[in-house]
């Protein structure tokens, strides 16, 4: 649908020929497809006909959403996984062999971090991380000979960078590397990386893509070539197929997700900008404040800052700790994007797999709180944060852990 418009695409796009048509797409819950004879069976499973050959492997369902996702991310085409980790891992484990490295931003999710950092030695290959993302001289210096590919999260969980992404592509191409770029926390109705010249999008579609946390999900949209060629092999021997009921809850949260997204981002401009001017607050991580070092790169690649954020509180992991259960209306929970607004702790969460040293040098102190800002009414959540802030001791300790190094020692 290439002459139509982001919402038009969400709701329409990808749909095949079902009989009898129905107002939503109909969840094919089979494992396998009876054929009309073994000639049929042998011309699907050769590519000489279309049609589907087992559940791992597709899925009407599954091909529905997979072809709506690509023509949102203006992709020649999408594969689904089973979550957005296995998602990244399948694209990995398709372009790398051993020898090979990948070139990454450490400002990724602790789940990533830990695949790249742990899982590709197993494979044989190996992560050389960039500490200054900002800098497109850090990226050109850590590639090698053995690179296969560039990877960013933008903006990344949580402490909200923003990459260059046009800066990065072009280096990407100067070296024949495909540029892969994390989407998830914008989505496409923010952001479309491809437009501003990657190569590949990949998505944990668990988040603001489903939007209510109610089915795991993932996704790799890029070439035709590299889609089908993960399906024939690393899905098919792997087997991390995403479930057609995860792909049906996945199609309806796309068909209000630019909806959503526009909630989201006028919530959390709210809620950041009550935190930045806050006396307990140290500094606040939002894109979408002026005073933020990645303002400037808003309007070049985005449409909205989405709702995640994450802000330094002015006292120690104690007090932060307090913060999190006085809260009312937030969920305490370690997820993202969905239609309430959810808090986490990252040190002690999403990103302590990642160690003391390496959440250091990725911004992430103790007192670090991350907001996901769903889209509730504004009042109820700012009242609800001045409630938890008036539970903290009035007298605070300035990033007592952060400057002496302390983590708790379960970390």
């Amino acid at each position: 649908m290439p002459n139509r418009g982001f919402n038009t695409k969400a709701i329409h796009a990808g749909k095949t020929e079902f009989h009898p048509d129905s107002m939503s797409v109909p969840i094919y819950q089979s494992v396998a497809y009876p054929y009309l004879d073994a000639q049929e069976a042998a011309a699907i499973f050769s590519g000489e006909k279309p049609g589907f050959t087992y559940g791992r492997w597709d899925n009407p369902t599954v091909q529905v959403f997979e072809n709506r996702m690509a023509a949102l991310e203006n992709t020649e085409g999408a594969i689904a996984a089973a979550s957005g980790m296995s998602a990244i891992f399948l694209l990995a484990h398709h372009l790398l062999n051993p020898g090979d490295d990948v070139v990454s931003s450490n400002r990724v999710y602790g789940g990533t971090f830990g695949l790249f950092n742990v899982g590709l030695p197993k494979m044989g290959a190996k992560v050389h991380w960039v500490t200054n993302p900002e800098s497109i001289d850090a990226w050109a210096a850590a590639i090698t000979p053995n690179t296969k590919f560039l990877f960013v999260e933008s903006p990344s969980n949580p402490s909200l960078f923003i990459a260059d992404i046009p800066a990065l592509a072009a280096l990407a191409k100067s070296m024949n590397l495909p540029l892969v770029v994390d989407n998830t926390i914008t989505t496409p109705a923010l952001q479309q990386p491809v437009l501003l010249g990657a190569d590949v999008v990949v998505h944990s579609t668990t988040k603001y893509i489903c939007g209510n946390a109610t089915s795991l999900g993932g996704i790799v949209c890029g070439s035709k070539a590299l889609v089908e060629g993960i399906r024939q092999s690393s899905l098919r021997y792997l087997g991390p197929a995403m479930a057609p009921f995860n792909a049906w809850l996945s199609l309806n949260g796309l068909e209000t997700l630019s909806l959503r997204m526009e909630r989201h981002c006028h919530n959390a401009m709210v809620v950041a900008s009550y935190l930045e001017t806050h006396p307990k607050v140290n500094h606040v991580n939002y894109p979408g404040l002026t005073s933020n070092p990645y303002h400037k790169m808003i309007a070049p690649q985005m449409k909205g800052c989405s709702s995640l954020m994450s802000f330094e509180l002015n006292g120690t992991y104690e007090q932060a700790t307090r913060f999190i259960d006085s809260l009312r209306v937030m969920t305490h929970a370690t997820h993202l994007g969905t239609c309430r607004s959810i808090v986490t702790h990252p040190a002690s969460t999403t990103h302590s797999a990642m160690g003391e040293a390496e959440m250091r040098k990725a911004g992430i102190s103790p007192s670090m709180i991350r907001f996901s800002i769903g889209i509730e009414d504004e009042k109820d959540l700012i009242d609800d944060l001045a409630q938890a802030f008036e539970k903290i001791d009035s007298e605070p300790r300035v990033k007592e852990d952060y400057k002496t190094g302390k983590y708790p020692q379960a970390y």
